[in-house]
């Protein structure tokens, strides 16, 4: 678990307890402002989830090159040769999917933060339809 996971969730919680509080104080903003933050707080707990999934995808990578270059050293010194660039090769893809990763990933978060009245709206609609499926008068 990273940073990002911790500090997501716990922006989720914040966002939870801001709705709850509005919603029992009879007042918009906090609800509005309780349900921004519970998205922000997804969207960051995700992007943690998927760094920390191009973290642990760069390492099985890592350590399979760097099991091809042993065993390619007891081969021909051709063998060897092909096992180290597997080894470069799937070092330099495993940076490249974390990098990736990490980019998309605060780029989301941003665009959610960049973005709060169509993340609010979202929210709002969704709210809506949940609480329109879920009310005993259709």
């Amino acid at each position: 678990m990273n940073r990002d996971q911790i500090e997501g969730g716990l922006r989720n919680l914040k966002g939870r307890g801001r709705t709850v509080f509005g919603a029992v104080a009879g007042r918009a903003r906090p609800q509005v402002e309780g349900a921004y933050e519970q998205v922000a707080g997804v969207a960051q707990a995700a992007y943690g989830r998927t760094r920390e999934r191009a973290e642990d995808i760069y390492e099985d990578g890592y350590r399979i090159a760097d099991q091809a270059v042993s065993r390619g050293r007891h081969l021909r010194d051709e063998a060897a040769q092909r096992g180290r660039h597997l080894h470069d090769e799937a070092h330099a893809r495993g940076r490249h999917l974390r990098d990736e990763a990490d980019r998309r990933g605060r780029a989301l978060a941003l665009q959610a933060d960049e973005n709060r009245g169509t993340t609010l709206a979202l929210v709002a609609a969704a709210a809506f339809g949940l609480g329109w499926l879920l009310s005993r008068r259709r």
